[in-house]
């Protein structure tokens, strides 16, 4: 399946906020709520943000991350494989991560 390139940065952070919230299976609505955002509006920003409507600015794309359990660059990587690899690397402890680096900076 080719690689879709979203044309603005805000599609990209939908793009990617939506791959976060279905893996972490959170609906929108609940997201929402849990971000701080009125009940009865919640599901409606989140799926604005999702298609690119709007963009979360910095305080909630933060609060997204630490919420879907993501590191905040995820939502800005434009290559999907990179992204991928920094879900990879997210959930390594920081001793794991330094031994890896260590292996790299050999070769």
């Amino acid at each position: 399946m080719p690689i879709q390139q979203p044309d603005s940065l805000g599609n990209l952070i939908g793009k990617r906020l939506r791959e976060a919230r279905v893996r972490a299976n959170i609906p929108q609505d609940k997201l929402g709520v849990l971000i701080g955002l009125d009940e009865s509006s919640s599901s409606a920003r989140i799926s604005r943000y999702e298609t690119g409507v709007h963009e979360p600015a910095l305080a909630t794309a933060q609060q997204l991350a630490r919420i879907l359990k993501v590191p905040l660059c995820f939502f800005y990587c434009e290559d999907d494989v990179m992204a991928e690899l920094i879900l990879s690397l997210h959930v390594l402890k920081k001793s794991e991560l330094q031994q890896l680096m260590l292996g790299y900076r050999r070769d």
